[in-house]
């Protein structure tokens, strides 16, 4: 069963890449908790539609996320903390915290697994957005079908 509206954020681990360029685990609990968060989730990293489409729109739009009053922008998938920071890398997303969910237990636990299998992908993230404040959703948007409408970043700030 997916995650709702008024629900808590899943605390699950996930990984970032560090400094040093290695994996590091965090607890979403921890990053996503606190403050106005938009988490965002893409079904795979350096795919056309999540590269040409979905994260460019909140690159181009860090400064009005901001101005909106939101204190942090995540992009999660199920791919691994290395691929994760070098598409955020390739994408210019200097701003944006790039999640590797590589088990996708963090999105199993939102409810939100995609079977990609038809495409050789397997399991994946379905594609959405979510407003976060201090660690409770107070809007999720989640794609029907293949396109970015919903889980846009004009439609997110559109909500905020």
């Amino acid at each position: 069963m997916a995650v709702s509206v008024g629900d808590n954020i899943p605390n699950v681990e996930v990984r970032i890449l560090g400094d040093d360029g290695a994996p590091m685990p965090v607890q979403t609990g921890d990053i996503l908790g606190s403050g106005k968060v938009v988490l965002f989730a893409v079904p795979g990293a350096f795919t056309p539609g999540c590269s040409q489409v979905h994260m460019p729109g909140f690159v181009s739009n860090e400064a009005e996320l901001a101005a909106q009053g939101v204190d942090k922008v995540a992009c999660i998938s199920v791919n691994d903390a290395w691929v994760m920071g070098a598409w955020g890398e390739s994408q210019g997303a200097k701003d944006i915290m790039m999640l590797g969910d590589g088990n996708g237990e963090f999105t199993e636990a939102m409810g939100l697994v995609m079977d990609g299998s038809g495409f050789g992908l397997g399991s994946r993230s379905r594609r959405y957005a979510a407003i976060i404040e201090n660690g409770v959703i107070t809007s999720l948007d989640v794609e029907e079908g293949g396109g970015v409408e919903v889980s846009s970043c004009d439609n997110v700030i559109s909500k905020l």
